[in-house]
């Protein structure tokens, strides 16, 4: 499991419960409760098993939950003694007695040191209910990524005027007897011997993690026209492969005559894989039919794949930092046309998006606090445009603590400062930027919030410097507000074409753009738009996290 999502077990166990019974200790049971993505509903999820007479339980039964790094994933532990008798009409929770209850988000829990939180439980009047102890651990689902190279050797002749050009297509054979393409090897052109280069494909995506499950391959001529001519085709397992995975190391090793009468090594290895490549009619037609060539495994090799979690849990802090468009054309402030509006009902579309996204990031970072910055405006006292001006006007040191201090120093800052112009987008990503480049080692990794309403003007220095940030542990998010045309948004995002500055490419994608209005919805339902609207934006930074770290070749810390 990697990426975006992965499966985690809670473990969870309480500490110094509340006493209920009389003559002995309480017997405590817990009780997990879920809410969904922007609803505010609970729905019981499952429930341990009762222990009988203790304050401090180690309970055998764990929680298996879906996690998504993108996604407010709330929890509430609710924590009883005893359990209802059959049939009887007691509490919700199903117990005698209510001990306490803890509110948390599971990205809390990753996020937290070594995946452990401690909650106090709340919940009795006048009573201090203990703790609970929540222990977060990704389980591993076939995350070996394997490195192989194929050759082969005298195949079938099918182009008239040449030899053939051959190609391998691997499949993955699924639980009903079909089979799923998986992957398809360069072609080699003109010749009967080819060997193609090595590949690296998911051990998940070769046979679901079954190590005996049949891959079958089969072997192809290219053809400009698309009709490719089938060879012929064999079968294997990944179990046969990684078996001849040890005879490319293992060695025969025997002594004898050397040229001047002393005894000199001689070395064997042991002889590679090699599989027939059978074409079914031509051995149903052809007696003398033997095979249509080899297919021969030249190397093979399995490494670990590490998941976000992984780094997450050994230490990897996300350090969030927000740029705010305060130019002229959001409108003033004080206007209900204005991006900037917000009424006695409604955050601005600014706000919304603000806590949105920050709201989930703030799971990940240790100290709460965020730098906040605007571009765009003129500042007291004398006017002066400024592009990068900490919203909390605190130049030494920009950080807010919390989300709520963010939107508390960026409503303040638009009583005092004015909007103006122009947008421009590099100097604040070459401030954060600036920080990515002090820590390098993995340990860090920065991401960049801009929220804009999309009338970018110093767009050949944005490119210059997402291209330089490419190299750097860090992502940016660029969410656009209101009703114009993101071309240049889109162009940033880089997801069709790399971005790139007076001949350089970018190293990685790291900037993920979304239109804010895709995101409001006519139900009116708020909090399930921006649920959405974090999924998406979100949702690549794992896997950017991830590309960094592989680039670099940095590994995940163990955790302690």
């Amino acid at each position: 499991v990697g990426g975006t999502h992965g499966s985690s077990c809670l473990a969870l166990p309480p500490r110094n419960l509340l006493d209920m019974d009389t003559f002995s200790k309480s017997d405590p049971v817990v009780v997990l409760f879920v809410q969904g993505s922007g609803s505010s509903e609970w729905k019981e999820y499952g429930r341990t098993e009762v222990i009988d007479n203790t304050l401090n339980p180690d309970f055998v039964r764990k929680f298996v939950l879906d996690y998504y790094f993108e996604e407010k994933q709330n929890l509430r532990f609710d924590v009883g003694c005893g359990q209802e008798p059959p049939g009887s009409h007691g509490a919700v929770l199903g117990v005698q007695d209510f001990l306490g209850q803890a509110f948390v988000a599971l990205g809390e829990v990753i996020g937290s040191q070594r995946g452990r939180l401690e909650r106090a439980l709340t919940g009795v009047p006048g009573k201090r209910c203990g703790t609970i102890l929540l222990l977060a651990e990704e389980l591993s689902n076939c995350r070996d990524i394997v490195t192989m190279q194929l050759c082969a050797n005298k195949l079938d002749k099918k182009d008239f005027f040449g030899k053939s050009d051959p190609f391998l297509v691997f499949y993955r054979s699924n639980e009903d007897g079909t089979f799923t393409i998986c992957h398809k090897t360069e072609v080699v052109k003109n010749t009967l011997n080819p060997v193609w280069q090595p590949f690296t494909i998911p051990v998940r995506a070769l046979c679901n993690g079954d190590y005996d499950r049949t891959v079958k391959i089969d072997v192809y001529d290219w053809d400009r026209d698309g009709s490719h001519d089938f060879i012929g085709e064999f079968a294997t397992s990944y179990r046969e492969l990684s078996r001849a995975q040890s005879q490319f190391t293992v060695y025969e090793v025997w002594w004898g005559a050397g040229a001047v009468g002393q005894g000199a090594p001689h070395v064997r290895a042991n002889p590679p894989l090699c599989l027939q490549v059978l074409n079914p009619r031509k051995k149903c037609k052809k007696k003398k039919y033997v095979n249509s060539g080899t297919v021969t495994l030249l190397s093979f090799s399995v490494e670990s794949e590490f998941t976000f979690v992984d780094y997450i849990r050994g230490g990897t802090q996300l350090n969030f930092t927000v740029a705010i468009d305060f130019t002229a054309s959001n409108g003033m402030p004080s206007q209900p046309t204005s991006l900037h509006y917000a009424s006695p009902y409604q955050l601005s579309a600014y706000a919304l998006a603000l806590k949105a996204v920050g709201e989930i990031i703030q799971d990940y970072d240790s100290d709460k606090l965020f730098p906040a910055y605007g571009f765009g405006a003129k500042l007291p006292p004398d006017g002066k445009i400024s592009h990068q001006f900490p919203l909390n006007n605190n130049a030494d040191n920009p950080s807010c603590a919390g989300i709520e201090g963010v939107l508390e120093s960026y409503l303040q800052s638009l009583r005092t400062v004015q909007l103006y112009g122009p947008t421009n987008f590099a100097p604040v990503i070459n401030q954060v930027a600036g920080a990515a480049a002090q820590v390098t080692d993995g340990s860090q990794y920065h991401v960049l919030l801009i929220i804009t309403d999309g009338v970018i003007s110093d767009m050949l220095q944005t490119k210059e410097a997402i291209v330089t940030a490419s190299a750097l542990p860090m992502s940016i998010i660029i969410v656009g507000v209101g009703p114009a045309e993101f071309e240049a948004m889109e162009e940033l995002d880089g997801d069709e074409v790399r971005v790139s500055s007076r001949g350089r490419y970018a190293e990685r994608d790291i900037v993920q753009f979304v239109p804010f209005r895709d995101y409001v919805d006519d139900s009116g339902n708020q909090v399930l738009s921006m649920a959405r609207l974090a999924k998406d934006v979100l949702a690549e930074i794992p896997e950017q996290l991830l590309s960094y770290m592989k680039t670099r070749d940095i590994k995940p810390r163990r955790a302690d």
